[in-house]
């Protein structure tokens, strides 16, 4: 709750959507590295081995260019924002409910894709994503994609998977015998209101609902109508992965929403934990490392957006992260994601998932929708109570 009331502010004042950008100059031409880059990640984003000394795609890079990586670790998207609003970093790995508002707010520049060799590299389907090219203008290079999974217990649900999100949304008995009643979690993240339009979906196919991120009045009072109801049975909103990790290794959490991330750490650690795709679908996430419009160490900055596409880097981080890499030929040869690797993370799901984006008034599939500063205010009175 704490949490998502620090970044609500930050969130409300980044959301004037100007109907036009005007972009700035990217910059000309490449220079000798300042010596050091910041950057804003989720969790499991930048390693550099002291985790796992097999995952470490910073060493390397800080050996070759003399530019010394610090990370500040976000948990959810408004946080990203507001750090980026507060200044002081030079890069951010943006999902697609945060980009465009660091576009609009003027926190992010345009990027020169001749100065990165390594984009031509990059999936077609990512290159001129509508969360990071406005009017043909990149802001960015595509990091990781992937899927919000349904990760659970396998002893609980005796190995076999849910087949539905409806266990983290209606109190019922699970496979063991047991109420789901304080053993599941929700994001808390005012985008997680979309989860819950995705579901309805499937499940209140009179709603009309067309796209999770764009609702009417009436679909948007659904969706808040069954996050009240979930609160009910939800144990924590989580936002810190590590404490989801450590949740449903000590806790008794048996079933939540989460990123392939966390199933990773608890399967390597042994845990009784599997992941799944519900019937109804997924909504996901496809993040894009970006330029602070102030950055003080933008030559630092570019080396990293050009390392960040190499082939190695991107299948190591994708299979840490449990992701899938932004450059296809991450899919072969990776010793640690492995060929296999992309179809496992989701490689041809693409098209099946629902990736974040924000919430704007002015909506394609309706007159009018609901506005994501509402979506925040809302989810805050959601997880109070109110």
């Amino acid at each position: 709750m704490k949490h998502l009331l620090k970044s609500c502010t930050a969130a409300l004042a980044s959301l004037s959507f100007a109907t036009q950008v005007v972009a700035a100059e990217p910059l000309k031409e490449l220079g000798k590295g300042e010596g050091a880059v910041s950057i804003v990640a989720w969790a499991g984003y930048i390693e550099r081995g002291e985790t796992d000394k097999s995952y470490d795609w910073v060493t390397d890079f800080e050996k070759e260019t003399g530019c010394k990586v610090s990370v500040k670790t976000a948990a959810t998207s408004d946080e990203m924002v507001a750090l980026m609003n507060e200044g002081g970093f030079d890069l951010v790995t943006a999902s697609g409910d945060a980009s465009l508002r660091l576009v609009a707010g003027k926190r992010v520049q345009p990027i020169n894709t001749d100065l990165i060799p390594s984009f031509k590299t990059v999936d077609k389907r990512l290159q001129n994503a509508p969360w990071n090219t406005v009017n043909g203008v990149h802001y960015g290079v595509p990091y990781l994609w992937g899927p919000n999974v349904l990760m659970y217990n396998t002893d609980t649900f005796k190995d076999k998977a849910p087949t539905s999100w409806n266990i983290v949304f209606d109190e019922q008995n699970l496979p063991d015998g047991k109420s789901n009643k304080g053993r599941v979690q929700a994001y808390d993240g005012p985008i997680y209101i979309a989860d819950a339009a995705l579901y309805l979906m499937a499940h209140k196919p009179d709603l009309g609902i067309k796209d999770p991120y764009e609702l009417n009045e009436d679909q948007y009072k659904a969706a808040l109508d069954l996050l009240r109801g979930q609160r009910k049975i939800v144990s924590r909103y989580w936002h810190d992965a590590m404490i989801q990790v450590d949740d449903f290794k000590n806790e008794g959490v048996v079933a939540s929403g989460s990123w392939p991330f966390q199933v990773n750490l608890l399967q390597a650690d042994k845990q009784k934990i599997a992941s799944t795709f519900p019937e109804e679908g997924v909504t996901g996430w496809a993040d894009t490392t970006m330029l602070h419009a102030d950055s003080e160490h933008p030559n630092c900055a570019y080396m990293w957006m050009e390392h960040s596409l190499k082939a190695k880097v991107q299948g190591d981080a994708a299979a840490w992260f449990g992701a899938v890499p932004s450059v296809p030929a991450a899919c072969k040869g990776n010793e640690l994601l492995t060929d296999a690797g992309c179809n496992t993370n989701g490689y041809d799901h693409f098209d099946k998932i629902k990736f974040w984006k924000t919430p704007v008034a002015k909506c394609a599939s309706e007159s009018e929708c609901v506005p994501y500063h509402r979506w925040v205010s809302d989810y805050i009175g959601v997880i109070g109570g109110r």
